[in-house]
């Protein structure tokens, strides 16, 4: 059996994102359960290999200037990984980083094609400093990827539409303001509202998902908020939202997907140890990536 691309962990010490800057720690605290250790397999090496950091900020204008700056410190490690032939495995921290890490991969490629992007989520993440009463960073990276919302976070690497609309999809979205959905309306994005999940099931979402992202890309990734998940499995979340997604269902339908050649990414975001019960989120988030990074069972998948 072929040796697969090392998944290089890269900590998102980000919590100036949000209003509960807990998912600051969530990074260092899954290295510290082994969470390396973990993913490695015997065809397949896991290491850390850096843990960004935000300037601490408790201001609102000052905690965006700190996302922007921590946004392309975290995209320059991503993208040298990339580089490094490497799969970037992106622990947050909250879901601001996301603009970092994708920005990053959309760079990356930007010379053989477009990119997908499957995110899951409990919140549409696609606010823009006008639209946002909060002024919060972490419901802003969708928007952001699309190019809508702060320069500095719209434009790294010098240019803005890192994601195209049709080029990415959302699963699972519960709880979220009408200017948010407005703009992702007014662009065509495909969102799979929690509604449409519990009626389909998740396994048949994300195959269309699936589907939609590669279709017209060169490669794809994958951008998880563990408050997509149920409360009753995740309740370690800056922003819980209840009836989310089965940690089971979402197991089942990730199981292998690192192995594909086009997936060249994937994110773990919102984990707040803080708010951690027996370790429960933790154990989902080691499920749900060693799930993803699964290869013999992607391999016997594809072969049979």
């Amino acid at each position: 059996m072929k040796k697969h691309k090392t998944l290089a962990l890269i900590g998102a010490e980000v919590g100036e994102g949000a209003s509960d800057s807990g998912c600051k720690l969530g990074a260092q605290a899954l290295r510290d359960r082994g969470l390396a250790a973990h993913l490695a397999e015997p065809h397949r090496d896991a290491r850390w290999v850096d843990m960004v950091r935000a300037r601490p900020e408790d201001q609102p204008q000052a905690r965006l200037d700190s996302v922007e700056e921590f946004s392309v410190k975290l995209a320059s490690v991503v993208r040298r990984q990339l580089q490094q032939g490497a799969m970037p495995v992106v622990v947050g921290g909250d879901h601001s980083c996301a603009a970092g890490t994708w920005s990053a991969v959309a760079d990356a490629w930007r010379d053989k094609g477009d990119i997908g992007l499957i995110w899951i989520d409990a919140h549409l993440d696609a606010h823009t400093p006008e639209s946002s009463d909060s002024l919060a960073p972490h419901g802003m990276p969708v928007a952001a990827l699309l190019g809508h919302g702060s320069p500095g976070l719209t434009s790294l690497y010098g240019w803005k539409g890192k994601i195209k609309p049709g080029n990415l999809v959302i699963i699972g979205a519960r709880s979220y303001e009408p200017a948010e959905r407005a703009l992702l309306e007014s662009l065509g994005v495909r969102v799979m509202y929690m509604p449409e999940v519990d009626r389909r099931g998740f396994g048949a979402c994300f195959t269309e998902a699936l589907a939609l992202v590669r279709q017209r890309t060169v490669a794809w990734g994958l951008s998880f908020d563990l408050d997509a998940l149920d409360p009753a499995d995740a309740p370690g979340t800056g922003t819980p939202v209840e009836a989310g997604i089965a940690l089971v269902e979402a197991l089942q339908a990730l199981r292998g997907h690192a192995a594909d050649p086009a997936c060249v990414a994937v994110e773990v975001t919102e984990y707040n140890p803080l708010h951690d019960v027996d370790g429960r989120t933790a154990e989902s988030a080691f499920a749900l990536l060693s799930a993803f990074a699964r290869v013999e069972l992607r391999e016997q998948a594809l072969a049979a």
